[in-house]
């Protein structure tokens, strides 16, 4: 069940949230690092290659669309998937998160935990 070498980076300023994902896709074999809010996220992704990203919307200090913003912006390839894992479920949120370059969008209340698992897998076509 293990998935080989593929890692996810959360970034979501609920440690709640942060602790049960973490737990969930090690479960599954993934690695697995983390951030609570924009900035830091921006800071530990010079240096990390995750194969899949789950990015919360609001956040203090920089909100998801600015960190999907800031990691789009003058890439070409290479970029690692994006999902906004989010509980705005507006459909202009919808609209702007996948106009901005995500590569899905999870609202948190509607998917267990095991279900965002199988959705990076998806999205991961593995």
């Amino acid at each position: 069940m293990a998935e080989a070498n593929k890692n996810v980076f959360l970034i979501d300023d609920d440690p709640f949230i942060l602790d049960m994902y973490t737990l969930k896709f090690k479960e599954h074999g993934f690695g697995v690092d983390s951030a609570r809010n924009g900035k830091e996220a921006l800071e530990k992704l010079k240096t990390l290659k995750p194969d899949c990203i789950l990015l919360d919307i609001v956040m203090p200090e920089m909100d998801g669309f600015e960190v999907l913003r800031e990691l789009k912006k003058g890439k070409k390839g290479g970029l690692p998937k994006v999902i906004l894992l989010t509980n705005l479920g507006q459909k202009e949120d919808v609209e702007k998160g996948m106009e901005f370059g995500a590569d899905d969008y999870v609202i948190k209340a509607h998917f267990t935990p095991s279900e965002v698992v199988e959705k990076v897998k998806q999205v991961l076509q593995i």
